[in-house]
């Protein structure tokens, strides 16, 4: 049997990113990720594809979760750095999202991460909490940290600076 021959499939749904924009306007941000957390809107197609989802939110906080999975292997077997990445960058900006009116938009002009150690689908959940250090009226700053939910054991740091629209 060759490694190509044991072949998978996954199928995943999302919503209208358009509708959700649309749903979001008049809203301030952290009215906006509330929603996305509580379920009342659903989550942006990024967050559905990694079948993760916002767990806490406070006005400068953001904390997400999911779920290491094998469909999110690079060749080595543990997941693909980008995982990690996406997951920072997403709790970074919408904890930036919290802090910003009704109207206002943001997008990541830098992002950096650290990798202190790999994920395997035997991680288990991971938890991503994103702060903002620094809220201007031209740029927003926030760091985060992804780590293991049952143990605490810290997997990634990350820092972003958003410039704010």
């Amino acid at each position: 049997m060759t490694a190509t021959s044991t072949s998978r499939t996954r199928t995943y749904s999302w919503a209208d990113p358009a509708a959700l924009a649309r749903a979001g306007a008049g809203l301030s941000g952290l009215e906006l990720i509330s929603r996305f957390a509580s379920g009342e809107l659903p989550p942006p197609p990024i967050i559905s594809m990694l079948e993760g989802s916002i767990v806490e939110v406070e006005e400068g906080r953001v904390v997400f979760t999911l779920t290491p999975a094998e469909w999110m292997f690079n060749p080595i077997g543990s997941v693909h750095g980008g995982i990690a990445a996406t997951i920072l960058d997403s709790c970074m900006g919408c904890a930036v999202h919290t802090v910003l009116p009704a109207g206002a938009a943001y997008t990541t002009g830098d992002l950096h991460i650290r990798y202190l150690r790999a994920m395997t689908a035997e991680t288990g959940p991971v938890l991503a909490e994103g702060k903002v250090v620094h809220a201007g009226r031209r740029q927003a700053t926030a760091d985060a940290r992804l780590y293991v939910q049952s143990t605490g054991k810290l997997i990634a740091t990350g820092t972003t600076a958003c410039v704010i629209l």
